[in-house]
């Protein structure tokens, strides 16, 4: 199986354990100070993690990176905003539409071409994305639902400055200025309405910065790797991980609809780790 695909599929991972978190941290605590914490934990981690593998910060690039922090900062609050405003299952249809955004972006911005059995892949991944989340279902058309979408436009935008950056720069950089700008940019937000969370809180807290940081390291290994377009559909695996927690933590039994929806997701993504998008 490609590397790309292997960090993909643990950035997924980890990344529906990073939410499951969220949701349970924002019912006490406000958003923008969950997204503040996680980036401050985050921070310090990375900046040991460059120490210890001698990583030196770039003396050039330095408009891109501080665009890849401000707006991975940028999408961390709008993000989890919406977890803690809508039910999960809608900020997860919401999120779905990154990858077709990230993937017509890489297209026109980093000229990557798309072979007719990627975009085939493309389809199979997002049928099974649809019919998992059943969007008919939605229930919260709102002013909170608008911050789900420029979320999922923001994030599309990140995935193509990281792979852009990701040919030129240290994981651990991007990384770097992305935890400085999440750590950052929700500080206005809570600078008078802070609360102290309580031991249990700040411990979960801690969990969520490290799970964080795992997710972020793995994601962008996964496009220094591979293209925008495979790891964005790989992506897609992501909703049958929260399907998983939902059930096991939850009690969420799985319809017909998500053993259908999942079982199309899984074999887009099989089908990608056994061959190489190249163009046809």
């Amino acid at each position: 199986m490609k590397h790309g695909i292997v960090f993909t599929l643990l950035a997924s991972l980890v990344f529906s354990i990073m939410n499951a978190l969220v949701k349970a941290l924002t019912l006490t605590i406000p958003p923008a100070e969950v997204a503040f914490f996680r980036g401050a934990i985050g921070l310090v981690l990375i900046y040991y993690l460059m120490r210890r593998a001698k990583v030196n910060f770039s003396t050039s690039g330095i408009p891109m990176l501080m665009l890849r922090g401000l707006l991975g900062g940028l999408y961390v609050v709008t993000y989890f905003y919406t977890l803690s405003k809508i039910p999960l299952v809608d900020v997860i249809i919401l999120a779905r539409l990154s990858p077709v955004m990230a993937i017509l972006l890489s297209a026109l911005i980093l000229k990557e071409t798309l072979s007719r059995r990627t975009w085939g892949l493309f389809g199979l991944a997002f049928t099974g994305a649809m019919v998992t989340i059943n969007p008919f279902q939605f229930s919260d058309y709102s002013i909170n639902a608008l911050f789900g979408l420029l979320s999922a436009a923001i994030s599309a935008c990140v995935a193509v400055v990281v792979r852009y950056l990701s040919t030129r720069h240290h994981p651990y950089e991007i990384i770097f200025y992305f935890m400085a700008a999440a750590t950052l940019v929700p500080l206005p937000m809570i600078w008078h309405n802070f609360i102290i969370p309580t031991h249990t809180e700040l411990l979960y807290l801690m969990i969520l910065g490290v799970v964080a940081l795992l997710g972020q390291i793995f994601l962008t290994r996964a496009f220094s790797h591979d293209r925008v377009a495979v790891v964005e559909i790989v992506r897609y695996i992501g909703i049958i991980y929260n399907t998983i927690w939902g059930f096991l933590f939850w009690n969420e039994v799985p319809d017909q609809f998500t053993i259908l929806g999942g079982s199309l997701i899984i074999g887009a993504c099989i089908a990608l780790s056994r061959k190489s998008s190249s163009k046809k």
